[in-house]
C-alpha cells in the first residue's frame, strides 16, 4: 500500500480546498473511461461524449496522449499539478502548458510503465495537453461550474465538522476507498505497492470532485493533495427516493429534506442537493423543526440539521408502508446539470 508520513503539526495545518482544474480533470478522466457511477454521470455523459470523442478523432495525436497519460501504471504528474488554494482554472492549465518536453514525455513512460508509443515523441505534447484540458473546462465543466461549486462547499462543510466531532482519522477513512488513518503518523492514500514518502513540514490538501474519481497529487518537497469523491448523496441529486405516503403526508419536497437528513447537513448543503432556493428550504427546516421532526446545533460557523427519534420513526414508517410511487429528491436532473 501507499502511505504518507504525516505528523501531527502537518495534519493540524491540512486544509480542505476547491480546486476547478481537479473538478476538470476529473471529467476528463470520466470522459476517458465513459462508465457512468450514478443516474447524473449517465446523463451526463450521453450529453458530453459525442463531443469529446469528435474532438479526440479530429486531432490524431491527443488521443494517444491522454490514453498514454491515464495509463496502466500511473497518472502522468504533469497532466493533474497539485491543487492550490484559490488558484483558477486558467492558472493551472497554464502550469502543464509550461511542462519542459522532456519532462512530459518521462512522465507519461512512467505512466504507461514502458516506452512511448512513436506518435508521442515530439515536444509539443504539453500545449496537446492543455488544450484538451480547456476543452473540458470550457463546454463541459464551467456551465455547471456554480452549481458544481455549492455541492463541493457542502462536501467540506460537512467534512470540516466530521473533524470536530470525531477527529482526522474518522474523516480520513471515510474519503475515499484506499484512504484511511494507519496510527504511527501513516497515512494510507492508496492500496497501490510504492514507497512511502515521509511529507511533515509540507502543505497537505483534500481537494473535492463531483465525478466518482480520486488520486493523489504532489509538487515536491513542499505541496501534498489528496482528491476524492464527494459525499454520494451531494453527487447524485436523484439519488435517493421519497416514499409516496411521505411525500403525500409532507409534500415531496419537504420529505424529500427529511430523507436527506438521516446524516447532519447545513442549508447550503440542502440547497445544493436538492436544487431548491434557499429561501424554501429554509421554510422546510423551519415547519420540520416546528414539528419536532428534525434538530439543528452548531459546529464551527455552520448550523446543521439532522432527523430527531421522531423524524426517523416517521421516515421508516413511511418506508415500511411501501413505496410503490416515489419520487427523487430533487426531479432527478443529475450532478453535472446547472
Amino acid at each position: 500500500m501507499g502511505w504518507w508520513q504525516v505528523n501531527a503539526d502537518t495534519l493540524a495545518r491540512s486544509r480542505f480546498v476547491l480546486s476547478p482544474f481537479a473538478e476538470t480533470f476529473a471529467a476528463l478522466r470520466l470522459l476517458h473511461s465513459g462508465r457512468a457511477a450514478h443516474p447524473g454521470e449517465r446523463a451526463w455523459l450521453h450529453e458530453q461524449l459525442p463531443g469529446y470523442r469528435a474532438r479526440l478523432a479530429a486531432d490524431p495525436v491527443t488521443g494517444p496522449l491522454i490514453r498514454a497519460g491515464l495509463g496502466r501504471a500511473w497518472i502522468a504528474d504533469f497532466l493533474s499539478p497539485a491543487p492550490r488554494d484559490r488558484e483558477t482554472f486558467e492558472e493551472a492549465v497554464e502550469r502543464v502548458r509550461a511542462t519542459p518536453p522532456g519532462r512530459a514525455r518521462a512522465h507519461l513512460r512512467v505512466s504507461l510503465a514502458g516506452p512511448l508509443p512513436a506518435p508521442l515523441e515530439r515536444d509539443d505534447l504539453p500545449e496537446h495537453a492543455a488544450a484538451l484540458l480547456e476543452y473540458v473546462w470550457r463546454e463541459t465543466v464551467r456551465p455547471s461550474w456554480e452549481r458544481r461549486r455549492r455541492v463541493l462547499e457542502a462536501d467540506v462543510v460537512a467534512r470540516t465538522a466530521q473533524v470536530g466531532e470525531g477527529g482526522w482519522a474518522a474523516v480520513l477513512d471515510a474519503l475515499r476507498p484506499g484512504t484511511r488513518w494507519l496510527g504511527e503518523n501513516r497515512l494510507q492514500v492508496n492500496p497501490h505497492e510504492y514507497p512511502p514518502r515521509e511529507i511533515s513540514g509540507a502543505e497537505l490538501l483534500f481537494v473535492p470532485v463531483t465525478p466518482k474519481a480520486g488520486w493523489v497529487s504532489w509538487e515536491e518537497p513542499d505541496r501534498y493533495a489528496v482528491v476524492y469523491p464527494c459525499a454520494g448523496a451531494l453527487a447524485d441529486r436523484g439519488g435517493r427516493p421519497v416514499p409516496a405516503a411521505l411525500g403525500t403526508l409532507l409534500g415531496t419536497a419537504r420529505a424529500g429534506v427529511l430523507v436527506l437528513l438521516a446524516s447532519p447537513m447545513s442549508t447550503s448543503q440542502l440547497t445544493a442537493v436538492t436544487g431548491q432556493g434557499l429561501g424554501s428550504v429554509g421554510r422546510h427546516l423551519r415547519i420540520l423543526l416546528d414539528a419536532g421532526l428534525v434538530r439543528r446545533r452548531r459546529s464551527g460557523r455552520s448550523v446543521l440539521y439532522s432527523r430527531t427519534a421522531a423524524g426517523e420513526a416517521l421516515v421508516e414508517a413511511s418506508g415500511t408502508a411501501g413505496t410503490a410511487g416515489t419520487a427523487g429528491v430533487s426531479g432527478g436532473d443529475g450532478a453535472f446539470r446547472s
